[in-house]
């Protein structure tokens, strides 16, 4: 089966200033597909052009086998989207939300369904203000997931949560993979991707520096963090190594 995602040497420029270099990768279907890097690396801006929010300057990007340049309406009518910093107006209810979002699509699924699906009903007549910061993820996926697309690209979804809000949202990023669909994750949590993606591709610098299975990248660099000195080892986790002790190898910063 085809990806349903190719990026291939994707640049993007601002000025003088090359905030996506060469930026490469695939997504295949049903994928919770990671994208990590530390700030300024240049993973929302690549999504940013996806997305096709923002052109590219260079580079191809196909999604469900169909060029972003010449099929934008089409995909665009075939992805979902939670951006970093969503917010709604803060008097919008719930109910009237999905009610919004649902008529910019011509085959908008029922929005009571999806209210029941994400567990949103004891919510409808509440105000967007006087939501908790899990029920405002929960809303922001709903709406995502409004005009049943089949690729959703979630950015930086659970920062500002506290440890119990995120681990619920980590669910309903599962519940998105349950139903079918294509999920492409940035996020800052090294622990998040650790549990949740199938594959990462780490960016830095505007390029992707590594991209596989959390798994095989720990496995990859393990022997060769336990083999430090234990006085610099220091690691985060001294019990055993995980992705944020190899992201940090990979990024050049110490492993403490």
């Amino acid at each position: 089966m085809a990806p349903v995602l190719v990026v291939e040497h994707l640049q993007k420029h601002y000025g003088n200033h090359k905030a996506v270099k060469d930026v490469s990768f695939s997504v295949e279907a049903g994928e919770i597909f990671g994208i990590v890097g530390p700030n300024g690396a240049g993973k929302t801006s690549s999504v940013e052009c996806i997305i096709g929010l923002r052109p590219a300057t260079a580079g191809t990007i196909q999604l469900l086998g169909r060029d972003l340049k010449q099929h934008g309406p089409y995909i665009r009518s075939k992805i979902g989207v939670q951006l970093q910093q969503a917010t709604l107006p803060d008097r919008l209810t719930v109910a009237e939300a999905l009610q919004l979002f649902g008529s910019f699509y011509p085959q908008a699924r029922p929005w009571q369904k999806v209210l029941e699906e994400w567990g949103l009903a004891e919510q409808a007549k509440t105000a967007f203000a006087n939501l908790s910061g899990g029920q405002k993820q929960r809303l922001f996926i709903a709406l995502s997931l409004i005009h049943d697309p089949e690729i959703v690209f979630l950015d930086e979804l659970t920062t500002g949560l506290d440890p119990q809000a995120r681990r619920i949202t980590w669910n309903l990023i599962q519940d998105v993979r349950k139903r079918g669909k294509t999920v492409v994750l940035v996020t800052h949590f090294m622990e998040e991707v650790e549990r949740l993606c199938d594959r990462i591709a780490v960016i830095d610098q505007g390029t992707v520096i590594a991209l596989d299975t959390p798994d095989r990248m720990i496995a990859a660099y393990q022997h060769d963090l336990r083999q430090q000195p234990v006085p610099s080892r220091d690691l985060p986790h001294p019990e055993r190594v995980t992705f944020e002790d190899v992201f940090l190898r990979l990024i050049g910063q110490p492993a403490h």
